[in-house]
């Protein structure tokens, strides 16, 4: 055919349809990068904010490096560094303003009791971080430091938290409680430094019981203001989640303590700065526990520097009294308790080395072998008490590295490795960012701008505040006072209404306790 190629081999023009899918095709592609390389022009501009680097930054958690130790950034600071805030702007502003849930009609509702004489550097990260978790309600009994007006104010002020001094007043009514008329308790009286604090706790559990359940609470634990509840196992971390799945015919809940593991011998804020814990016999297998035992006790009297029995929280029901301060018991039953596998109790344990020196000041005993075991119950407090009181600054930090900080790296990472060690991140980065947040330093100002004189000497009268008519801090005339009538103390053994003896701190499992299945 003339002029032109036969029709079966002229090209067959495009269809609409096909060129439409073509058309949407090529959209679909370039729309995505499009998108992406204007999001990416954004941030490197500062115009947008990446959510992940809230919570991950440099991508670690805060206070961790590529190697495994702590960063902190008090370790750069200045030795004037605030404790309790930073000048820089916060990274994680959820918790400002936060009212913690206080008053919330969630349950089950959990109170913690403590007997304290810390300052607001260490309390008020003990406390706002439980709020986190969960705890609604603090008895706070106080002393010394805790007890002063710039301390207390700041305490009371803040809500679900009740403030109760000790007082002659105090002292009194607890003189007339049934615990201290029964034979439970006595082998601790009269006796001086850890053996008073201890009596004192047992009478101060039996009076929160009455005010937990005035505050309709529905747990109770007794914790130190070094110690914080750990609760893994918790789907959200969280101690209310825990305690709503225990069943209903359990009473009390033990907590395995772990114990801190520092690795620097200038921790300022143990709470921000330790992420390394020295697990519980209970959360280890036998044989790793005591194949191990050597080298997880460096020399040590014990596996764990002080106590290694836990604590526990007690529902709150009828006839529920303390067992000094690690158990709960019933008067008319006994008690039903499980064991947590997973959730724990961390124990900061001499994690500054001002520890060393605190706590000889607070105990007034001579320092021999002999008279310290009227003062410690536990062999590595007889040990510190010693060498704080006898050694030069420089034997006492010698003294404090090779016997409390962990600087060998390689026995780290093999402990590690074997499980006796471990890292527990959440409560320092939630200490951290409850910091950085500005929760701890906006607490204090809002406390000291908004009482005046009057209204701070009105406050101490309300409902947040149990105190006598004389004045704080008096120290107990009973409980530790070895001079007392052997006559008051013959008629404190002959009121016996309960043959159960109370639990003290005690040690972990030693080599001698050795039952390993062949």
């Amino acid at each position: 055919m003339a002029g032109g190629l036969h029709p079966s081999l002229r090209p067959t023009p495009p269809s609409s349809s096909s060129s439409f899918t073509s058309r949407l095709l090529l959209m679909l592609t370039i729309l995505p990068l499009t998108l992406a390389a204007f999001a990416f022009v954004l941030q490197w501009r500062g115009g947008l904010t990446d959510p992940t680097t809230r919570w991950s930054p440099d991508p670690l958690f805060p206070g961790m490096d590529p190697s495994g130790t702590v960063r902190s950034s008090a370790a750069a600071a200045s030795d004037c560094v605030d404790l309790l805030g930073r000048s820089r702007s916060a990274s994680f502003p959820y918790y400002r303003d936060w009212k913690f849930s206080y008053g919330s009609d969630l349950r089950p509702k959990l109170c913690i009791t403590t007997s304290t004489s810390a300052g607001l550097e260490q309390t008020l990260p003990w406390l706002f971080y439980h709020k986190v978790i969960g705890v609604t309600n603090f008895f706070l009994f106080v002393e010394g430091k805790a007890a002063t007006p710039s301390v207390s104010k700041v305490l009371e002020s803040i809500p679900g938290v009740k403030v109760i001094y000790r007082t002659k007043e105090l002292e009194e009514q607890q003189a007339r409680s049934r615990i201290w008329n029964e034979t439970w308790l006595a082998s601790f009286f009269y006796k001086p430094c850890n053996y008073e604090l201890f009596v004192k706790q047992s009478l101060n559990m039996e009076m929160a019981i009455v005010m937990a359940r005035e505050a309709g609470m529905d747990w109770i634990i007794h914790l130190d203001t070094d110690e914080l509840i750990h609760p893994a196992g918790a789907r959200e971390y969280s101690m209310r989640q825990l305690l709503a799945e225990v069943p209903g015919n359990v009473d009390m809940v033990i907590f395995p303590n772990y114990e801190s593991s520092v690795e620097r011998d200038d921790i300022k804020e143990p709470f921000s700065e330790v992420s390394m814990f020295k697990k519980n016999y209970d959360h280890l297998p036998k044989d790793t526990y005591f194949g191990n035992y050597k080298e997880a006790t460096r020399g040590n009297p014990n596996y764990f520097l002080t106590y290694g029995n836990g604590k526990s929280a007690a529902r709150i029901q009828d006839h529920l009294r303390p067992n000094g301060a690690h158990r709960w018991h019933n008067y008319m039953k006994t008690p039903n308790e499980i064991k947590l596998d997973e959730a724990a109790v961390l124990h900061y344990t001499y994690p500054k080395f001002s520890d060393l020196t605190s706590r000889r000041d607070r105990c007034r005993c001579k320092p021999t072998k002999e008279d310290v075991k009227r003062c410690f119950m536990l062999e590595f407090d007889r040990a510190a008490f010693i060498i704080a009181s006898t050694a030069t600054e420089e034997e006492m930090l010698h003294w404090y590295r090779e016997h409390i900080v962990w600087t060998d790296k390689a026995v780290n990472a093999k402990l590690l490795k074997k499980g006796i060690l471990t890292r527990i991140y959440a409560p320092m980065v939630i200490v951290q960012e409850l910091r950085e947040s500005g929760a701890f330093t906006s607490v204090v100002a809002a406390a000291h701008t908004n009482l005046s004189k009057d209204e701070f000497l009105s406050s101490i009268e309300g409902s947040n505040t149990s105190r006598g008519v004389e004045s704080r801090g008096i120290s107990s005339r009973k409980i530790g006072n070895s001079g007392e009538s052997q006559a008051t103390a013959r008629k404190v053994l002959e009121t016996a209404l309960t043959d159960s003896y109370a639990v003290p701190p005690l040690s972990p499992p030693n080599m001698t306790d050795i039952h390993l299945d062949i």
